[in-house]
This record gives structure tokens, sequence and C-alpha cells, in this order.
């Protein structure tokens, strides 16, 4: 999903529901106005934004002039961009928002998501660095790798170019479970590359499977303790 500049992230013709927790938890704690209007707008926000992943760059917050008017107004000096630093940090801290810094052709960019399960995922997926750069110099999330490749990288070695083209085309000529299968086999034997795996399937293929026995899924490697 590309980050998309524009204004009026909000809508006004588009309903926008704000969850009853917000009455019930979220509102009696509020003591001040700018992190009132900004959890308000964040709300309807990130209701109206597109797409599976749902977040707000900071500087779409300074390109929405009704809100940085009514910011200013939240602060003794009419300071809008204090009132909306201020605003932003008392959500961090609250658990309202969650926050991701990531630099992007050398300038730090601040991207913001709610603290529901999405938002988690969200930015688990910036921290994890599955991100590029975009044309536009924001970034852009990485489709989700295929569970085949993670399954090699995790428990047979490092993904080449080489070994990423082999694995793509046996996604298309063995069926559905034998890739893993085989690397569970290869791990068990101790015999961690694709050569070996490789040859079990083209065995499976020639000789039929029938006879292998099942055995327990692969996973993650745990990390190796330093010594």
């Amino acid at each position: 999903m590309a980050v998309k500049n524009g204004k009026n992230l909000v809508h006004s013709k588009e309903p926008v529901a704000l969850p009853a927790d917000f009455f019930s938890q979220l509102l009696p704690l509020i003591d001040d106005l700018a992190e009132l209007k900004l959890t308000i707008f964040c709300l309807a926000a990130l209701q109206q934004k597109e797409g599976d992943y749902r977040f707000l760059r900071f500087d779409e917050f300074l390109t929405e002039e009704p809100l940085m008017r009514g910011l200013a107004i939240c602060d003794e000096s009419a300071d809008a961009r204090a009132a909306l630093r201020r605003g932003l940090e008392k959500m961090l801290a609250r658990g309202t928002l969650l926050m991701s810094e990531v630099h992007v052709r050398g300038e730090a960019k601040r991207y913001y998501t709610g603290a529901d399960a999405a938002g988690r995922a969200l930015q688990q997926r910036i921290l994890a660095g599955e991100w590029r750069p975009s044309a536009q110099g924001e970034i852009e999330l990485l489709p989700p790798r295929p569970l085949v490749f993670g399954l090699y990288e995790d428990n047979i070695g490092v993904l080449t170019p080489m070994i990423v083209d082999a694995l793509k085309e046996a996604e298309e000529v063995y069926p559905p479970g034998w890739i893993e299968e085989a690397m569970r086999l290869a791990v068990e034997g101790n015999k961690r590359n694709w050569r070996y795996i490789r040859a079990i399937l083209d065995r499976w293929q020639q000789e039929g499977r029938s006879r292998e026995k099942p055995g327990r899924r692969l996973g993650r490697r745990k990390p190796s303790r330093s010594r």
C-alpha cells in the first residue's frame, strides 16, 4: 500500500463511528483539549483511510488546516505545532496511538497507527523493515512473502536470488505441502541445502510419497545464545 499525499483526511460526507469504549474509558481520562481533538480526529481519519493497512504521517496533520486552526487555540502561544506535538505525545503515552519512525532517503519520518491489532501488525512490519521507498519519497509496504520463503530462511539457510527462483518453480511443479515436508526431512537429516531437498521432491514425483511417514511441521529456529 503506497502512502498517498493529499488533504481532507476526514471526509465530512462519510459517517464515522466512535467506539463505545471511547466514551466509557478514554474520554473521562483526557484532560488536555489538544489530545481530545487529536484523538477524535485520528479515530475518524484512520477509519476513512483506504487499504489493508491504515496509518497517518506526521506531515498529514500539518496539511489539515481546520485541525491546525483548532489546535492553535489549545496552546498559550497559539502555536499549533506545539499543540500537535503535545497532543500526539499524550496519545502515545496513553496507548491510543502507536508510532514508528523510519528514515527515507536520509530523512526521518513518523507514521502513526491505531493501537488495535491491525495497527500493531502494521507497526511490526514497519519496524521489521518490510517496506521500500516509494516514488513520492514516502514508504510502500512490501507484499507478504510466500510461506515457503520464510520456511526456507528459518530452517535451511539464506535466500539467494537463485534459491528464490528455484522455490517459485518448485511451488508450480509439486503438490502443496511437499516442499515443507522435504525441508523437514532435510533438517532432520542435517542436510540443509536445496540440492538435497530437490532430490527428495524428484524422488517423490517419480516413486510416489505414500511410504513417507508424516512428521512435525517446520517452525522458526530459536536464536542461538551468544557465548
